[in-house]
């Protein structure tokens, strides 16, 4: 079977034309007589393509108005206007607001299905098109093979082609929304859309209606909301603790019911969507304080997800930062029309051992903009990323700061000028935010640290013991037998 076509016409004689011609070719269709029959028919089941009469008689749209009101919730559905005499020119303003073409009456099957065909490959060509870019850049994008990251791929491979909803936590700028779009990526949902919801914006008067729609919106018209625009698709809650708790009841509701009714409906509204939900608030505390329904979080934790900070993943910091420097360059020398190429930059590797020190706590978002920062201040004539390049809290880690506080929080008092110290006591001062340094950048691995710095391990615990730097909780040490534990 073909794909399904929707022709909308207020002339009987017209839309039995246009089905007959069209079934003939093999396509399932529809017919509306007005604009409001149109959405009706639009938002119960969207079709793959829809015919537009430009001049409607009792119907609260015109042609025009119901290809905007169509690309407007609909963006990837082509629409093509038939247009009688006289109107050409409204035909054109029609392509211009989207339309991908128009035939004028009286039109012969043959001018028809070719445009009907033409519409058709060509929405498709652009929903590859999407969709392997959008593969491209996930796949891009999801860096690193630290054990963090390589858990969550293989807990993306895994749930993703199921349905169920999936609760992601994490910290902020650690990733969560692109951890939810790689999930809608491998769906069987992949074709659909994927709105995202930003639960922090929506206020308590107007939630209702965005999430679900309404039969009369303020110029009396239907609204159709998120939910019904996700249809096939994906739906993210963005930081969803921030529902209004009104909200919350009314989508625990549809949860249960699996449905719901626009504002001012009558009927129920059955739907295909998949929820993702994210927070980077402490659920349990919001649950305890009265924010978030506890009932409503277990019926969206299906599969909870937690994605780690970038300080738990520090293996991946290097090639994280290589590849937004690429990127960034990338796009710059693409706007300066130098086709990607043009300027050369890269990491010095003690820059890249600074950035694996750094406790990131704004985690990837941090690190993504501080890239856009270097590219924007390091002197273009220079091709290495240097410490001294690196954010003052970056670059100040090893030789100490203003404050005087070292890696690992604590505070030395009013940092000394070195000039003023004897070479005992600076060389001292050095080895102790030095070693501290990279204790923090290998996670308290002992092991790993002695190798990195060509010391004994047993060595390197007299020097811990004798600068007086001790192990944070969770890191490891080593036992009796010289193996290594938490």
């Amino acid at each position: 079977m073909k794909p399904e076509i929707l022709v909308v016409d207020d002339e009987p004689d017209i839309r039995a034309m246009v089905r007959l011609i069209l079934e003939d070719e093999g396509y399932a269709v529809r017919e509306a007589e007005n604009a409001e029959t149109a959405r009706d028919e639009l938002t119960s089941k969207p079709p793959a393509l829809v015919i537009l009469d430009i001049w409607m008689r009792k119907s609260d749209m015109d042609g025009l108005e119901l290809q905007k009101w169509v690309r407007r919730y609909y963006p990837d559905m082509p629409a093509i206007m038939i247009s009688g005499h006289g109107n050409i020119e409204t035909a054109v303003q029609a392509m211009k607001d989207g339309a991908f073409d128009f035939v004028e009456k009286p039109f012969k099957s043959d001018q028809l299905l070719l445009l009907c065909a033409r519409a058709l490959a060509n929405a498709k060509r652009e929903a590859e098109h999407s969709e392997l870019k959008r593969r491209s850049n996930l796949s891009e994008e999801l860096i690193g093979t630290s054990p963090a990251i390589v858990a969550l791929k293989q807990t993306i491979a895994k749930v993703a082609p199921s349905n169920s909803r999936i609760f992601i936590t994490g910290p902020s700028g650690a990733g969560k929304a692109l951890l939810a779009r790689h999930i809608h990526a491998q769906s069987t949902r992949a074709e659909g859309r994927f709105i995202v919801v930003n639960c922090a914006l929506l206020s308590p008067e107007r939630a209702l209606i965005d999430l679900f729609g309404s039969e009369t919106g303020k110029d009396g018209k239907r609204v159709v909301g998120l939910f019904e625009q996700a249809h096939n698709g994906t739906l993210y809650f963005d930081e969803v603790c921030d529902l209004p708790l009104e909200t919350q009841a009314r989508l625990l509701r549809s949860l249960q019911d699996q449905g719901f009714r626009r504002l001012g409906g009558a009927s129920d509204v059955e739907l295909d969507v998949r929820l993702i939900s994210a927070s980077s608030r402490d659920v349990q505390s919001a649950m305890a304080q009265g924010k978030f329904r506890e009932d409503l979080f277990y019926r969206l934790s299906v599969v909870p997800i937690a994605v780690p900070p970038l300080s738990r993943r520090r293996e991946d910091i290097a090639a994280l930062a290589k590849h937004f420097l690429k990127n960034r360059l990338k796009n710059d020398g693409q706007n300066l029309g130098q086709g990607g190429g043009g300027r050369k930059l890269e990491f010095a590797p003690s820059s890249l051992a600074l950035l694996e020190s750094y406790a990131w706590p704004g985690n990837i978002t941090q690190l993504r903009n501080m890239i856009d920062w270097l590219v924007i201040m390091v002197n273009r004539d220079s091709k290495m990323i240097e410490p001294d390049d690196l954010p003052a809290e970056i670059s100040g880690k090893i030789i100490g700061n203003t404050k005087g506080e070292t890696t690992d929080g604590r505070n030395t008092g009013e940092a000394q000028n070195t000039a003023s110290l004897t070479l005992k006591e600076a060389r001292e001062q050095f080895e102790t935010q030095y070693l501290l340094s990279q204790l923090e950048r290998f996670d308290g691995n002992i092991a790993k640290t002695a190798q990195f710095i060509g010391m004994e391990r047993s060595a390197l615990h007299r020097k811990l013991k004798n600068l007086d730097i001790q192990l944070k909780e969770g890191q490891l040490e080593e036992t009796k037998d010289g193996e290594e534990t938490t």
